[in-house]
């Protein structure tokens, strides 16, 4: 430090929106601070800023943390510290905040140094006053704009309009006052069907229906050099594996722009509150309800945690396989012995290993089952599922669930034992695990359309068109369970009889040759 130096200065700036983490704000804040200090005597001790971050509602600011711990850090040449901002709106917005940093200045002797404010030396009792004065009326207008801002957006709520940036899919177009766009002022907006992000939208919709996983969209993608919602923008964090332009899809985004509701015409109100609501939209529709409700039911689907379909290399496993003693899921797994090269890939028991067959063959049986089941001439109506027993399935989820509930504050009350809680979960949770299955066995496919396609005479060939991932689909669609039971004869080759075939209803069982 300069011996001319009277004052040692901490720089502090923050602006609260900066949604392109532009940081002009901020490196203006710190310029004219800098040109103050070196007005007023200073020597530049330290730059702190915190860009895009309100304090309002008391957000985590780690350089302004970072500024307090350093004017109270020991100060053995005894030289006067000041902050310089620009003004104590950029210090404190909220009182809680305001009361423990004014106290705190104030004890170790810290001077305020404003490039559009007074000076406020927190060593006397008049600056602490004007400090907590002047704070006083930061709030007071940050809370009015707030006020403002949530009457607005109300008012575009009940309006159907959107609610800050076009949403991809759509373009705006901003209404002017009568001098018009070059000198006239914006009375308001509408938004309007983008086309080229329109089809891209409808296309993942439909990619998914037809049986692709979320991975292999956003593949299909990237490969095409699609530009992925908000590309070009800056940002302050990308996602992981994101590049710097925010140009590269994800399996989240695909998913996100996937179930909107704003594609069927409507949006969120209060996301996430209490009030949370759906309500129509002024923008237009660029998804077919339809289509937006099986989509919908597809990717929400609880099941989809337990199946990765994304991951899928083996047809029957995690969710379509089972074994056929214990009810676990199938898995693959080497077996035989590696010395005489007679390895072979089989499905067997995920669980206990209870059971366990040639994945090839097993496979093929698979396939020539399906494919007569895809030739039936009433094939259609082993699609169409059925509402009402879906939704008396359902009802008997909602009772059983509410019975568990129940118990479980029954023993919380102490009006239960222990082990009663035990039987009666023991007893509930096999039958809710049931209903469960059957409401979604009743379910219609949200796949019909890939389905509809692959019937008929050329049902063989279609199928052999498909990859791993539709072929489930497929499968699902019909409420296909491939059970795998231990063998009942011994010796070499495959026996159909140890695998069971069997379709949404036991009605629909087929035959169909099986060659090893």
């Amino acid at each position: 430090m300069t011996g001319m130096a009277l004052y040692e200065d901490y720089l502090y700036a923050r602006i609260s929106d900066d949604e392109l983490a532009t940081e002009k704000g901020v490196t203006r804040q710190l310029r004219d601070g800098r040109d103050l200090s070196a007005r007023r005597g200073g020597h530049i001790a330290g730059e702190f800023s915190d860009n895009d971050i309100a304090a309002l509602r008391g957000a985590p600011r780690p350089d302004f943390d970072r500024l307090m711990a350093a004017v109270a850090a020991p100060n053995p040449t005894g030289v006067q510290r000041r902050i310089v901002c620009v003004h104590t709106s950029r210090l404190w917005r909220n009182r809680v905040e305001r009361a423990h940093g004014i106290d705190t200045l104030g004890k170790l002797g810290i001077i305020i140094l404003c490039t559009n404010g007074p000076e406020l030396d927190l060593r006397t009792a008049s600056g602490r006053m004007i400090a907590g004065m002047l704070g006083e009326t930061d709030t007071g207008e940050s809370e009015v704009k707030a006020e403002r801002v949530y009457d607005a957006a109300k008012e575009r709520a009940e309006e159907g309009r959107a609610n800050g940036a076009v949403l991809y899919g759509w373009s705006r177009i901003y209404e002017y006052d009568r001098r018009g766009k070059t000198a006239g002022k914006v009375i308001g907006f509408r938004d309007e069907e983008k086309h080229a992000e329109a089809d891209v939208v409808r296309w993942i919709v439909d990619e998914l229906l037809a049986g692709k996983s979320l991975a292999a969209v956003r593949d299909d993608l990237n490969r095409r050099r699609v530009p992925a919602p908000g590309a070009g923008h800056r940002r302050k964090r990308r996602a992981k594996g994101q590049a710097e332009d925010g140009s590269r899809w994800g399996k989240t985004s695909v998913k996100k722009l996937a179930i909107r509701p704003a594609n069927i015409g409507l949006r969120i109100y209060h996301r996430g509150r209490p009030d949370e609501a759906l309500i129509p939209a002024a923008w237009p529709k660029i998804v077919d309800p339809d289509k937006h409700d099986r989509v919908v039911a597809l990717l929400t689907d609880p099941s989809r945690t337990i199946e990765r379909p994304g991951s899928r290399q083996h047809l029957l496993t995690w969710g379509v396989g089972e074994c056929g003693v214990c009810g676990a899921h199938l898995r693959v797994a080497m077996r035989g012995n590696s010395r005489h090269g007679r390895r072979q890939q089989l499905y067997v028991c995920e669980a206990k290993g209870c059971v366990g067959r040639n994945l090839a063959a097993v496979d093929r049986y698979v396939e020539h089952q399906m494919v007569a089941l895809m030739r039936r001439p009433d094939v259609a109506d082993l699609l169409s599922g059925s509402s009402a027993k879906a939704a008396e399935a359902l009802t008997r989820v909602t009772t059983l669930r509410a019975r568990l509930t129940q118990a479980a504050n029954d023993y919380a009350d102490g009006h239960i034992e222990s082990a009663q809680l035990r039987i009666i979960t023991g007893r509930l949770k096999p039958q809710l695990q049931e209903a469960e299955a059957e409401a979604k066995a009743h379910r219609p496919s949200p796949h019909l359309e890939l389905v509809m396609a692959t019937v008929g005479d050329l049902a063989e060939q279609r199928w052999k068109s498909l990859d791993l991932n539709q072929r489930r689909a497929v499968m699902q669609a019909f409420g296909v369970r491939v059970v795998v039971r231990p063998m009942q004869r011994r010796g070499p080759g495959f026996d159909p009889a140890s695998v069971r075939f069997l379709p949404r209803s036991a009605d629909v069982a087929v035959t169909a040759p099986v060659t090893d």
